[in-house]
């Protein structure tokens, strides 16, 4: 059987698991669940002041590009998890959570500011902030890799980088209930560079788990 013929076969056999796929990814994401949440409620915790903070646009922003960001890599990872398919035709789903992002930043720019850009692109959060979204996505990772095998993706790194994302996502959520550094600037600087590093560590570990 050459490589055509057996791409087909497992995209043919692939057509009656794509809904195990995704259901088994929805399992082992709540069964990870809880173990992000313990690590986030023992650690971190939500902001004192919650309440008035959902006032601020900003602080609703953060949400709207976390949730974004692990809605849109949802979707990707499932449609990596069949033999037949590549990113081209979905990857710009990846770039929606960007797009809001930099919408945030062009109107904050167009606000006055009491604070200084750097002081508001550097905040007080940006340690805490790079150990937190990595420690509360890798439960939330193993379970979506877990998830993901039970496809079969041609590209096992790349499936893996985009689940790292999607964890990422998941743990950025999260941990901007606790954060106090509301500034998109803030969250395009720190936030990224944790989820790259969530990244990163979904494509190498993908690449071996993954792999069929």
């Amino acid at each position: 059987m050459d490589t055509d013929q057996l791409i087909q076969t497992l995209a043919t056999d692939n057509e009656n698991r794509a809904r195990p796929v995704g259901f088994a990814l929805m399992l082992a994401l709540l069964a990870a669940a809880p173990v992000s949440l313990l690590i986030f409620f023992a650690e971190l915790g939500v902001r004192p002041d919650v309440m008035t903070a959902m006032h601020n646009p900003f602080f609703d922003l953060k949400f709207a590009v976390t949730l974004a960001l692990a809605i849109s890599a949802t979707a990707v990872s499932l449609h990596l998890s069949r033999p037949e398919t590549s990113l081209r035709g979905f990857g710009w789903w990846l770039l929606i959570p960007a797009g809001i992002l930099v919408a945030g930043i062009s109107g904050e720019m167009m606000m006055p500011q009491r604070a200084p850009m750097m002081t508001r692109l550097v905040g007080s959060n940006s340690k805490a902030c790079m150990a937190a979204i990595p420690a509360i996505s890798l439960p939330l990772l193993a379970g979506a890799l877990y998830g993901l095998r039970q496809g079969a993706p041609a590209r096992p790194a790349i499936a893996g980088a985009v689940a790292g994302m999607m964890s990422a996502g998941l743990a950025a959520t999260l941990y901007a209930s606790h954060c106090t550094d509301d500034s998109p600037l803030f969250v395009a600087t720190w936030y990224t560079i944790a989820t790259a590093l969530v990244t990163a560590i979904g494509a190498l570990v993908g690449a071996r788990m993954l792999r069929y």
